[in-house]
């Protein structure tokens, strides 16, 4: 569902894009294990020359979306203490070092000594070992009580509940995966005790316009471009070994992003 590529022929009547610009897409209709795709072009943006292809092929995805959740679905400012569960996952990895470049005090949850260490490297002030000891708790004691602004939840089923108790009053809570399984539906009278916010989002829904989807791509460019983002690409495996690249993610031998080369 996405790719970085050059563009080899363009459609008739078509202006603003030319054979041999470098552009990307993300979302969308799968189909990018291919050596070259028809896409239309209102959903491809430029690639900036500073930017190599590799690197944007593999944060394009998770960079976009690290970016509506942290700019537009809740708008992190200075000041503000944020919790990121699964702080060394793709997305969540990207999160925490945007957050602590916005000003931000980032809380993340990890499940290992060495993911400890990544988020540590990434920007978080204050790392939560989930497996050896409650996060709800330790949350409760980094904020004196108080509670975090934002959560930003990636593994639904298994931490929703806890997230939501970690909420200051009027805080935000920002479902946006399930890698545990999906979530335990909430009663509307469970936020009401702190006026909470509860949201889904999806991508898509955030780059319906063509200014919303180039302002997205544009600020994760520019962030990467300026060193605001670390991008890990640890894997690179050519496009006819992609079912190895998926049985060694599967098994977890892989860390960082993994991109497929033509």
């Amino acid at each position: 569902m996405e790719a970085v590529g050059e563009v080899v022929t363009v459609g008739p009547g078509l202006t603003g894009r030319t054979v041999g610009d470098i552009v990307a897409y993300a979302g969308g209709a799968m189909g990018s294990y291919a050596e070259e795709q028809i896409l239309p072009a209102n959903k491809v943006v430029p690639v900036p020359s500073s930017i190599d292809p590799v690197i944007a092929a593999s944060i394009m995805l998770k960079g976009m979306t690290a970016q509506f959740l942290l700019r537009r679905c809740f708008k992190v400012e200075p000041g503000h203490t944020v919790l990121i569960q699964a702080a060394a996952g793709g997305v969540g990895s990207l999160l925490c070092q945007w957050a602590n470049a916005l000003g931000a005090t980032v809380i993340g949850t990890v499940s290992t000594k060495e993911k400890a260490a990544q988020a540590k490297d990434d920007g978080c002030h204050h790392v939560i070992l989930y497996k050896e000891e409650d996060f709800v708790a330790r949350v409760n004691e980094i904020t004196s009580g108080n509670g975090v602004d934002v959560v930003y939840d990636s593994v639904g089923k298994d931490s929703l509940q806890g997230s939501l108790a970690c909420l200051k009053l009027r805080g935000y809570m920002v479902s946006f995966g399930q890698s545990s399984g999906t979530p335990d539906p909430v009663p509307l009278s469970a936020l009401a005790p702190k006026s909470l916010f509860l949201t889904r989002p999806s991508l898509m829904q955030y780059t319906v316009t063509r200014d919303e989807l180039l302002e997205t791509a544009g600020e994760v460019f520019t962030s990467i471009a300026s060193g605001i983002l670390k991008v890990r690409v640890n894997h690179t495996y050519p496009l006819s070994q992609a079912a190895q690249a998926h049985t060694d993610l599967e098994s977890r031998k892989t860390s960082g992003s993994v991109v497929l080369i033509p």
